[in-house]
C-alpha cells in the first residue's frame, strides 16, 4: 500500500470538515444554509490553482442529479401519493389500535415496522412513507412528534442492515469482494454473501435501537412538548363545553342483536333519551352519514355525543355495553379527518325556512347538527347550562343561524363552494382525501418496489416510475407534488455531497485511514475489527457511505490478510458499519425527520451518540458470533 504524504488540498478539507461540524452543532445558521455555504466555499477555493482537486468546477452541482437526492425526491412524492388516498390514515389507525396511545407501546410497534420495510426497500423510502404515518399518530394521541419521528428514523437505518438490499454498502459488498478476490490467493477467496446472510446481526441490531429508546428514551430523546391538540373526543367535548356551554363527549357503545333499541328510529331515540347518535358501525361498515330517519340495526355500534350520566342511564336502559374509549369510530373520529365546524346561514342561502330533518342534512351534506346558535342561545339535542334539550331536527332554519356540527374535514372543503353556506372554521386541514385512487397509488407502488427487488434498474428511476404513475393517475396533481417535497431535505444532502467527493478525491480520507490503521499496527484482530468499524463510522458521517464502504473494503481485506484475520469478516464490518450514522443529520433519513419533528443538531449529537457506541459494540459482538 503506497503512503500518502499530507497535502495543502487535505489541510484545506481537513478545516472544511471542521468547519461543517462548527456550523452543524452551533447552528449560528439553519443546517441547509450552512450545507450551501459550504458548496459555495468548496466551488470558489477549487478555481485556486494549487486546490483544483478539491472538486470539479462543471460538475459542482451535481449532487442536485445524484441517485439519492432524486430516490428522494421521488419517495416523497410516492409517499404524498398514498397518504392522499386515506391509506396512512387507515395505517396509522391500525398502530393504535394494537398500541393504544401510550408513547411505550408505539414506539416500538413503528420502529419495528419501519425496520422491517426498510431491510427490503431504501431506509430513506420507509422513513418518508411512515413520516406521515407517525404525524397522524402524534395528532391522534397527543405524543409529540419529535418522540416518534427519532425512534422511527434510527430503526429505519438499522433495518438496513437486515438484508443484503437493505443499504447501498450491502448492495456494493459483493462486487468489491469479486473484485479484491483476483489479487489474493485460492486459499482466501472470499465467497459472496447470500440475501439474509447479514439478519441475525440487523434484527438484533433492530431490537438493540427499540430497547434503547423504550429503556432510555425519556432523558435521550427531546423534552416532551404540550401536544397542540387533545386525544380522540376530549378536544372536541372540551370546545363544546367552553364555547357553547354543552356538557358531552363522545362515547361508543355496543348494540346486542337482543336490545330493545333494535328497529328503532336514530331520530327518535335521540328526541327521547336527550343524546345525539351521531355515528353507526353495522355489518364492518362506519357511517356518519346515515339517515336519521332510518332504523337501528343489531349487532352495532353506535357512536353517541350526550352528557355521561345520560349515556349512562341510556345503556343501562337497553342492555348496551359502553367502551372506556374510542374503538372503531377512532379514525372517524381523528381530529385529522373530522371536528367540529361552524357555519352560518346567509341571507340568501336556500335552507332558510327548512329544517335538517327536511334537509337531510346529514346524508346530503355530512353535517352531523350538534347545536343551532341563535341569536345569544343555543339549542341542543343536549342539554346545555342554560337549556333543556330542543328537537333540533325538526328547528327550521333562520338567516344569521350558527350551525355547530361535526363533520368530515373533506366533507367541509366541499361545502365552502356552496353558497347556501358561510364556513367560519378555518383551521382545519383543506385537503380532500382522495380514497378512489388507492388502487391505483398501490399499483405503482407495488411496481417501484418490484423494479428495485427484481431488476439491476437504477434506485433512483425506480423510484420515479412509481411517482410518475402517481402523477398521471392523478392520485395528486404535480403542483401537490412539488408541495409534498421537502426542499430543505434536498438541498442539504445534495450541497454536502461535493463535501464528499473533495474528502475522497483529494486523498484525505485514504491519508486519515492509513494514520489510523498504522497506529493499530500489531494490534490483536479483534481491536483491528473496532479500529475498522469505528473508522468507517467516522467516514460515513463526512461523506457518502457508498464513498466509504468503497475506500475502506479494499484496506479492510488487506490488512485481514497481512495480519491473519478473515478477510470476509473485516469486509463485512466495513459494510455495516458505515450505517452507523446517527450522530449529525447528515444521513438521508436524519435529514428527512429533522424539519417536521422540529429537531436541532444538539438532540442527535444527545440520541445518536449513545445509539453509535451501542451499534458498535452490538455490531461487533453479532459479527463475530455469527461469523
Amino acid at each position: 500500500m503506497e503512503t500518502l504524504t499530507f497535502s495543502l488540498e487535505m489541510g484545506v478539507v481537513c478545516a472544511m470538515l471542521a468547519f461543517t461540524v462548527f456550523l452543524f452543532v452551533t447552528e449560528v445558521v439553519r443546517i441547509d444554509l450552512a450545507a450551501i455555504l459550504i458548496l459555495v466555499i468548496l466551488g470558489i477555493l477549487s478555481y485556486i490553482p494549487a486546490m483544483s482537486n478539491l472538486a470539479e468546477v462543471s460538475h459542482l452541482f451535481d449532487g442536485f442529479a445524484s441517485n439519492a437526492v432524486i430516490s428522494i425526491i421521488a419517495v416523497m412524492i410516492v409517499g404524498a401519493g398514498l397518504d392522499k388516498t386515506g391509506l396512512m390514515n387507515k395505517v396509522a389507525a391500525t398502530i393504535m389500535k394494537r398500541g393504544g396511545a401510550t408513547e411505550a407501546r408505539i414506539q416500538p410497534i413503528v420502529a419495528a415496522t419501519v425496520g422491517v420495510i426498510s431491510s427490503f426497500m431504501q431506509n430513506v423510502g420507509a422513513a418518508a412513507l411512515f413520516l406521515p404515518v407517525i404525524s397522524r399518530i402524534s395528532t391522534r394521541s397527543g405524543i409529540p412528534l419529535n418522540r416518534l419521528a427519532m425512534p422511527m428514523g434510527f430503526c429505519a437505518i438499522l433495518g438496513g442492515t437486515m438484508t443484503m438490499v437493505g443499504s447501498s454498502p450491502l448492495i456494493l459488498l459483493n462486487d468489491l469482494i469479486e473484485t479484491a478476490n483476483t489479487s489474493l490467493p485460492d486459499a482466501q477467496q472470499i465467497p459472496a454473501f447470500g440475501l439474509f446472510s447479514v439478519t441475525p446481526i440487523g434484527a438484533v441490531l433492530i431490537l438493540s435501537g427499540i430497547l434503547y429508546f423504550l429503556l432510555l428514551g425519556r432523558w435521550v430523546l427531546p423534552e416532551q412538548a404540550s401536544a397542540d391538540r387533545a386525544s380522540v373526543g376530549q378536544g372536541m367535548s372540551a370546545y363544546l363545553k367552553r364555547v357553547y356551554g354543552i356538557k358531552a363527549n363522545v362515547y361508543e357503545v355496543d348494540v346486542p342483536a337482543n336490545s330493545p333499541l333494535v328497529g328503532q328510529i336514530l331520530a327518535d331515540v335521540n328526541l327521547e333519551n336527550n343524546l345525539y347518535i351521531i355515528s353507526t358501525f353495522y355489518r364492518g361498515k362506519t357511517s356518519m352519514v346515515q339517515v336519521l330517519t332510518a332504523e337501528i340495526a343489531a349487532p352495532c355500534r353506535l357512536a353517541i355525543i350526550g352528557k355521561k350520566s345520560v349515556v349512562e342511564t341510556f345503556a343501562k336502559r337497553y342492555g348496551l355495553s359502553i367502551f372506556p374509549e374510542l374503538d372503531v369510530f377512532a379514525e372517524e373520529f381523528a381530529p385529522t379527518n373530522a371536528g367540529i365546524a361552524e357555519i352560518v346561514i346567509p341571507p340568501e342561502s336556500k335552507l332558510i325556512g327548512k329544517s335538517p330533518r327536511e334537509l337531510l342534512l346529514r346524508k346530503t351534506y355530512g353535517l352531523s347538527l350538534l347545536a343551532i346558535h341563535r341569536g345569544e342561545e343555543t339549542l341542543s339535542h343536549v342539554e346545555t347550562e342554560d337549556h333543556k334539550p330542543t328537537a333540533i331536527g325538526l328547528v327550521k332554519f333562520q338567516v344569521g343561524d350558527m350551525l355547530v356540527a361535526h363533520t368530515r374535514w373533506d366533507n367541509l372543503t366541499r361545502l365552502k363552494e356552496n353558497r347556501d353556506f358561510v364556513i367560519i372554521t378555518s383551521d382545519f386541514p383543506q385537503e380532500e382525501l382522495r380514497p378512489h385512487k388507492v388502487g391505483w397509488a398501490l399499483l405503482f407502488f407495488a411496481i417501484s418496489i418490484s423494479m428495485i427487488l427484481f431488476t439491476d434498474i437504477r434506485l433512483s428511476l425506480c423510484l420515479l416510475t412509481g411517482a410518475v404513475g402517481i402523477l398521471l393517475s392523478r392520485v395528486i396533481s404535480i403542483d401537490e407534488a412539488y408541495q409534498a417535497v421537502g426542499w430543505n431535505t434536498v438541498f442539504l444532502l445534495a450541497s454536502l455531497i461535493p463535501l464528499g467527493q473533495a474528502v475522497h478525491n483529494t486523498g484525505t480520507a485514504e491519508w486519515i485511514a492509513q494514520q489510523i490503521l498504522t497506529l493499530l499496527d500489531g494490534w490483536p484482530l479483534w481491536s483491528l475489527q473496532t479500529g475498522i468499524a469505528i473508522l468507517a463510522t467516522a467516514f460515513s458521517l463526512v461523506m457518502s457511505n457508498v464513498g466509504a464502504t468503497v475506500l475502506l473494503v479494499p484496506l479492510a481485506v488487506s490488512i485481514a490478510v497481512a495480519a491473519g484475520g478473515d478477510p470476509a469478516l473485516f469486509a463485512l464490518t466495513v459494510a455495516i458499519s458505515t450505517s452507523n450514522s446517527f450522530i449529525i443529520p447528515t444521513h438521508q433519513v436524519n435529514a428527512l425527520i429533522m424539519g417536521p419533528a422540529g429537531y436541532k443538531v444538539k438532540d442527535f449529537v444527545k440520541s445518536g451518540g449513545v445509539m453509535t457506541v451501542i451499534f458498535l459494540i452490538v455490531s461487533l459482538v453479532m459479527l463475530n458470533v455469527v461469523f
